[in-house]
């Protein structure tokens, strides 16, 4: 697969993943960690509002929320939740919400579910963490259907 199949700011993230050798990866998946937002306060109080991706070896929550733009499909916004210890968890909620954010349902459902695979950590990174970001994307694309109303 290329990235040809990826929306354009998933793309750019994948390309500067494969452009590095594995410890620089490493390395950018830490400052991706270190770059994902904070909960907006509606959320912070409310767990109950969060769904846990239980894959995650370290806890994730996440949940997304559709905001109308006047046209049938809303823009997609992402909210992720997982403690600063957990980096690599971090790390691959950052690439999902940089990569994803501000999409609309149709294109984060055309993701193709092996997209972490093209990251090129799969040497790096423990079979386990790697199936976390899979599932990762697996609940984003799910909420995305239930809420747009599209098949995935």
């Amino acid at each position: 697969m290329t990235t040809q199949a990826l929306p354009s700011a998933l793309a750019a993230i994948v390309d500067d993943f494969q452009a590095m050798s594995e410890p620089e990866r490493l390395q950018l998946l830490l400052e991706f960690s270190e770059g994902l937002p904070e909960l907006p306060d509606r959320l912070k109080d409310h767990p109950e509002l969060l769904e846990q991706v239980v894959e995650c070896q370290s806890p994730l929550f996440l949940t997304i929320e559709t905001e109308k733009d006047g046209g049938p499909a809303g823009t997609v916004r992402l909210f992720f939740k997982a403690p600063a210890e957990a980096p690599t968890t971090r790390g691959f909620a950052g690439v999902l919400h940089e990569g994803l954010d501000g999409l609309s349902a149709e294109e984060i459902l055309a993701v193709p579910d092996d997209m972490p695979e093209l990251l090129g950590l799969t040497r790096a990174i423990t079979p386990l963490r790697m199936r976390g970001m899979t599932a990762m994307l697996g609940r984003i694309k799910r909420k995305v259907a239930a809420a747009s109303g599209v098949r995935s």
